[in-house]
């Protein structure tokens, strides 16, 4: 199972303090949805000595990579981006830009356009909190990220440290996500939507959340693994041996049979 987090300097904590949490609850990989966290230099978005402030994080050098990362703590380590747009035409521009840079890409919703956008682009991984803000989840987008492919969040993060009545209002916004989600399969993804270390949360205790506002055990577990599933899908896709779905570059390529 993987949880997406957001790492310094979007989070609160660097890509190694959540990698090593993550690592002691059980999780398989992080997916890091930070747009600097993970640069293609491996610098975490910062240049060598500058601790920012992230000071207390001593016990890590500034300078780290995503197979540094995975050799150090034994878990997959995801650069993955989210995309936090205005309206539909910036939030496509910037997918462009990050498509065949980042594994995973998601695109912030919780606005009606942004979410219609996002669920009807094969191009976006994962729509990410579709209800935030007010933003409506209806039928109608439901269906259209089910026919691209588009996944869905279930964003337990304000269920978990929201109080009175946004929590109310996260539980009510998230029923009603569940059961347009599971009417119409479409695909989904679960996370605590951590920007800290602190605030990242076992398995168990998501799927212990999620059972107590009505969702079933297997299906918070298939939400965890569901990011998995996509960065495996898109390492593949990325792979030089990949041409299309279903058509892989091999050995008798060049000689016509």
């Amino acid at each position: 199972m993987y949880e997406a987090v957001h790492a310094y300097p979007d989070g609160e904590a660097t890509v190694a303090r959540h990698a090593a949490t993550a690592a002691r609850h059980g999780y398989d990989g992080i997916v890091v949805r930070s747009r600097d966290a993970l640069d293609p230099a491996g610098n975490g978005g910062k240049s060598p000595g500058d601790r920012g402030s992230i000071a207390a994080d001593r016990d890590e050098s500034p300078v780290r990579d995503p197979d540094a990362l995975r050799e150090e703590y034994g878990i997959d380590v995801v650069d993955a981006v989210e995309i936090d747009a205005d309206d539909p035409t910036s939030a496509s521009g910037a997918v462009g830009n990050y498509r065949s840079d980042r594994t995973v890409v998601c695109v912030v919703g919780g606005d009606d356009a942004l979410n219609r956008f996002a669920v009807e682009q094969a191009r976006v991984d994962v729509l990410v909190r579709p209800t935030a803000d007010g933003g409506d989840f209806n039928h109608v987008l439901a269906k259209a990220a089910r026919d691209n492919g588009v996944r869905v969040e279930f964003d337990f993060g304000p269920v978990l440290r929201a109080t009175g009545g946004k929590r109310v209002r996260a539980l009510a916004d998230l029923r009603k996500l569940r059961e347009i989600v599971g009417h119409y399969d479409a695909p989904y993804v679960v996370s605590a939507n951590a920007r800290s270390h602190l605030e990242l949360r076992a398995p168990r205790k998501l799927v212990a959340v999620g059972e107590a506002i009505g969702f079933d055990a297997e299906a918070v577990r298939e939400g965890l693994r569901a990011w998995g599933d996509l960065v495996e899908r898109n390492r593949e896709r990325r792979s030089e041996a990949f041409i299309e779905p279903g058509v892989r570059r091999g050995r008798y390529e060049e000689d016509g049979c």
